[in-house]
């Protein structure tokens, strides 16, 4: 799979209904180079999530394959999943998914402690400082904006440095304007760290700004061009 750092060959996914095998993934095929960016759009139900899913080996297609990292996802066990997964992946959500009991900082610091690292609280202090949240290091989430709550959960996603860092929907809490501060931050900080970036997004100007965007239909890939 040559020097890719994520690729998927003829993905599909298929699973039980009441009607029968219900086909939710189409025949699906990318691969992404380092620092490379990719938007998946199309509407709810279009299969967006559970290609992310796939892509991220938080799930196994039915047909076709994933290497991540140069790793094939199919070939390991869900504990070697992830482990692949806590050495290259990063993640972002709409929802923030920052833990309550913990503040910023602490927020940050925790995959970086989970690997036992001693520079945790450096690292995290210091990507805080770069995403504008130097001041804001001892509050919690309930004390922080939607947008500053996203901002720190990118730096979490940035701190270890992922090879590949998927944000599923990272503006569909947040107003227009916080939104495309947002957007700003992610593409800033996937050149300034060369993460290749995989967006879920029903954001067309956030989509446009990656470099391949493919758009879904009932799962099946309509079109898959430079954006």
């Amino acid at each position: 799979m040559g020097s890719s750092i994520l690729t998927a060959r003829n993905l599909s996914k298929v699973v039980p209904s009441a009607e029968g095998e219900l086909t939710i993934l189409h025949d699906l095929s990318l691969e992404l180079a380092a620092g490379d960016s990719l938007a998946i759009v199309g509407s709810s139900g279009s299969g967006k999530s559970t290609l992310l899913g796939l892509l991220a080996g938080l799930d196994l297609p039915s047909v076709g394959e994933v290497a991540l990292a140069g790793q094939d996802l199919g070939r390991l066990d869900e504990d070697q999943r992830a482990r692949v997964r806590a050495e290259h992946v990063g993640f972002v959500f709409q929802s923030f998914q920052l833990l309550d009991s913990l503040n910023a900082l602490e927020n940050v610091m925790l995959p970086l402690e989970l690997e036992g690292r001693r520079d945790a609280r450096e690292r995290a202090r210091a990507l805080l400082d770069r995403v504008g949240l130097g001041q804001r290091l001892g509050h919690y989430p309930r004390q922080l904006s939607g947008g500053e709550q996203q901002r720190v959960a990118i730096a979490r996603a940035f701190v270890a440095a992922p090879t590949v860092l998927f944000a599923d929907e990272p503006t569909g809490n947040l107003d227009s304007h916080t939104g495309e501060r947002i957007s700003d931050l992610l593409f800033e900080l996937n050149q300034e760290r060369g993460a290749t970036l995989v967006l879920v997004t029903h954001d067309e100007r956030l989509a446009h700004r990656c470099r391949q965007l493919i758009r879904l239909e009932g799962g099946r890939r309509i079109d898959h061009v430079p954006a």
